[in-house]
């Protein structure tokens, strides 16, 4: 097998390269018609290898893989080598389940409407159109080293009914209605039936053509009245490039990385300072999103799910379309991933990049003399949309003039609902419409950063605002110092943010000074955040440990087995 050639080590793999990697593992005779190929992806190579490449030859071109074979329950990883047309390493992960892939999810929804028992329930909520009917798939989440979600592929199948073919699902959620499907054999174990409350009476569209319906839920019969146009013009283009994966904006350097897991991530960020470039992170990325619902009810007190884990983010990615999710002098970038056959799938515009105005940066007037200066703030924007069911994520990288880097996430689309008892307000919820409610639940993001702030030996220290005691050297009491303590350990370097201390981290590096005689550093500030609402012996404490505290701090261990999905080669991640 002939193998793709590529630029640089870190780009993505190719439509050619994910076509050569299935060709290699079919040869290979290790897989079978029902294999499933849940993900393709490429294995990044060492971070020390990367760091001395610069246009010479490409180390080994290989491709990390995740299969399914349902005959057997069981979930594989491998290590392709498009370099030497082979597979090179492959094992059995025993209790491990892969994310739900597209073909899944949609023979789970075919599967439970023609489930006699689901359609007897549907029939006494006075529903007899099945067609009308959509099935979400949430996954069950293992609890315990027992559970038999270790061996059993099983998701919880919810019940949503349209009126129309475009109808929003979301408005007329099916409560008490939880059906048990195993995607091995895809078929429906059981379904629980509680009778809840009646189907919602309104419908929640938002299309123009349907908000003026009568029986929506809204006081808008229009959209509203047209605002004039705003147009962003660069009549000289856009001050970016972008060479194949590589980006480059006033002094800023960065590559562009795409998983199927993760979706966006961006590799060798770096800074230009007097000719040469200054590195500040090796690699970024969204890692998981963990969303646990807190109403006790049948349908949603399972509901706590890995969005990228359970589901991957990278498969479900918005082909952006311009004047909408982007505005100004746009430039797009396609991504391939794999189908459950292991053929690539091209997702165009998946990653956007413009320039923003953000207003003022720096303005200052000399009071004495008169003179003002003003000087505006711009950024570079790297965005993409992942579509997780009722739920859009948008992923906003920005950098800045000042240096800054920041990292938003935008919450959009449709709540995941629930139908109310019309006679009592929901307890663990917010009434949405008649008869409709948003159940209490919170996302946590989990984002990813290996630093490399002017090199690899960067340490982290924790700074707090601390209050000195009065005395003869503090008469007011009004004096206070940053605090600096350093994260020595990775079991000191379990952090939770203090807002009323003003805490944040600084990734230092001791071995570079400034012009001040002090270690380099980069500070990393928290947002508005919070914790797990949930008991001490909830299974989220075991099910997602990392949502319990803000900030982790963990040096790469390259002693992980080899096929894992490990964080990649760094020295230490923030």
């Amino acid at each position: 097998m002939a193998s793709a050639s590529s630029a640089h080590p870190l780009d993505p793999l190719s439509k050619d390269e994910i076509g050569a990697v299935n060709g290699i593992l079919r040869a290979d005779g290790r897989i079978g018609d029902a294999s499933r190929f849940v993900s393709i992806t490429l294995k990044e190579p060492p971070k020390a290898v990367v760091q001395v490449f610069s246009d010479g030859p490409v180390p080994d071109r290989e491709a990390f893989v995740v299969l399914r074979e349902p005959r057997r329950r069981a979930t594989y990883e491998a290590v392709v080598s498009l370099t030497r047309g082979s597979v090179t390493a492959w094992r059995h992960v025993p209790g491990a389940q892969p994310a739900l892939t597209e073909a899944e999810f949609r023979a789970c929804e075919e599967t439970v409407r023609a489930d006699a028992r689901w359609q007897a329930a549907l029939r006494r909520r006075g529903v007899t159109d099945f067609s009308l009917a959509v099935v979400d798939s949430w996954t069950v989440g293992c609890r315990g080293p027992a559970d038999e979600r270790r061996s059993r592929r099983l998701v919880h199948a919810l019940t949503f009914v349209r009126t129309g073919p475009r109808d929003n699902p979301y408005a007329r959620p099916v409560e008490g209605l939880r059906a048990l499907v195993d995607l091995d054999e895809m078929t429906v174990l059981e379904v629980a039936d509680e009778d809840g409350p009646p189907l919602p009476p309104h419908a929640g569209n938002y299309a123009a053509d349907l908000i003026a319906r009568d029986d929506n839920w809204t006081t808008v019969t229009a959209p509203g009245p047209a605002l004039r146009p705003l147009d962003i013009t660069q009549p000289e283009g856009p001050s970016f490039t972008v060479d194949g994966h590589a980006v480059s904006w006033w002094k800023w350097r960065l590559r562009l990385g795409f998983t199927p897991r993760e979706g966006l991530v961006l590799h060798r960020v770096g800074f230009m300072d007097a000719g040469r470039e200054r590195p500040v992170l090796y690699r970024a990325s969204l890692s998981e999103i963990f969303t646990p619902y807190a109403d006790p009810g049948l349908v949603h007190r399972h509901k706590a799910a890995f969005d990228e884990g359970e589901y991957g983010a990278g498969f479900v990615v918005n082909s952006l379309e311009p004047g909408c999710d982007c505005l100004g002098e746009i430039r797009y970038v396609d991504v391939v991933v794999n189908d459950d056959h292991g053929a690539p799938v091209t997702l165009p515009r998946a990653i956007c990049l413009h320039e923003e105005d953000v207003g003022v940066g720096w303005k200052h007037t000399d009071f004495r003399t008169g003179e003002v200066e003003t000087r505006r703030q711009r950024r570079l924007v790297v965005s993409s949309f992942a579509v997780l069911g009722n739920y859009q994520y948008g992923y906003f990288w920005y950098f800045c003039l000042d240096g800054t880097i920041e990292f938003q996430i935008k919450l959009t689309g449709m709540v995941s609902t629930g139908a109310a008892d019309p006679d009592a307000p929901p307890r663990c919820g917010t009434l949405l419409a008649p008869g409709l409610y948003a159940p209490n639940h919170q996302h946590f993001f989990n984002v990813r950063l290996d630093m490399c702030v002017d090199g690899n030996e960067n340490a982290v220290h924790e700074v707090d605002a601390e209050r000195l005691p009065q005395g003869e050297d503090n008469p007011e009491g009004g004096a206070w110092v940053a605090r600096r303590t350093l994260l020595a350990d990775e079991a000191a370097a379990q952090r939770l943010a203090c807002p009323a201390t003003g805490r944040f981290w600084l990734i230092t590096n001791p071995a570079v000074r400034n012009r001040l005689g002090e270690p380099v550093a980069y500070k990393l500030v928290p947002g508005a955040t919070a914790l797990p609402q949930v008991r001490d012996d909830a299974s989220a404490h075991r099910r997602a440990a990392f949502a319990f505290k803000h900030l982790w701090v963990t040096a790469y261990d390259p002693g992980l087995p080899a096929l894992a999905e490990q964080p990649r080669s760094g020295d230490r991640h923030a």
